[in-house]
């Protein structure tokens, strides 16, 4: 059990609590609904020892209860991490990086994949900054740079997808990473032409299902 410490600023006064890290993180992620201040104790400053008037917390958050004003510091504040847990996420993230390239890549020259120690070489000589997001939003760049070092191709799916004009706004941000080429039409409804990497067209669909109600068409290009 590690212990960390969340905060918040309400009201131009700070609000601390002494938490589990390892409840806090899974509580802001949604895979847990128990979070709880140590000692059911709000601080204005948890070093010096100092509780947080009532009065404050009744003005800054509209209610007294510790376990629920916890809830709020945990899911709107900050929550500090240990380095160690940093880098261990950084490592996890990596794996999952090489991982994901070992199954949609190839090298163009044999066809095959490569092995993951020479995508995990390439990508530390790459020096790109990959962050805790999810692979969708970050394989771009990723793959970008990687080519730079050694010669990948990346497996992809191109899928026509027509959007009803009612859902053109929300759909268009799940869209615009993948967009090769679009077409606005006289009612209003969005054509485009996207290049999907193989592995993640699934969570694309299902993306583009829940933006669109289901209403989006999509057919797939042979090449």
């Amino acid at each position: 059990m590690t212990s960390t410490l969340a905060r918040i600023k309400k009201h131009g006064k700070n609000f601390e609590i002494i938490v589990d890290l390892d409840d806090a993180l899974k509580f802001r992620k949604g895979q847990s609904t128990f979070i709880e201040a140590q000692g059911d104790k709000i601080f204005t400053d948890s070093k010096k020892g100092n509780v947080a008037p009532t009065n404050d917390l009744k003005i800054a958050f509209g209610i007294t209860d510790p376990t629920e004003i916890a809830k709020i510091i945990v899911k709107d504040g900050e929550v500090q991490t240990t380095q160690s847990h940093r880098d261990a996420e950084q490592e996890k993230k990596f794996k999952q990086i090489v991982d994901f390239l070992v199954h949609n890549a190839v090298d163009p020259q044999s066809g095959r994949p490569h092995t993951p120690d020479r995508l995990k070489s390439a990508l530390e000589q790459t020096h790109v900054n990959i962050k805790n997001t999810p692979i969708e939003t970050q394989i771009n760049e990723i793959f970008s740079e990687l080519s730079k070092i050694i010669p990948i191709k990346m497996q992809t799916k191109k899928i026509k997808v027509t959007i009803p004009a009612m859902h053109t706004g929300k759909a268009y941000g799940v869209l615009s990473q993948y967009r090769q080429n679009e077409k606005w039409n006289d009612n209003g409804s969005l054509e485009v032409v996207v290049v999907v990497p193989s592995g993640i067209v699934i969570d694309f669909y299902d993306k583009l299902n829940d933006t669109t109600h289901g209403s989006a068409m999509t057919e797939e290009i042979k090449e």
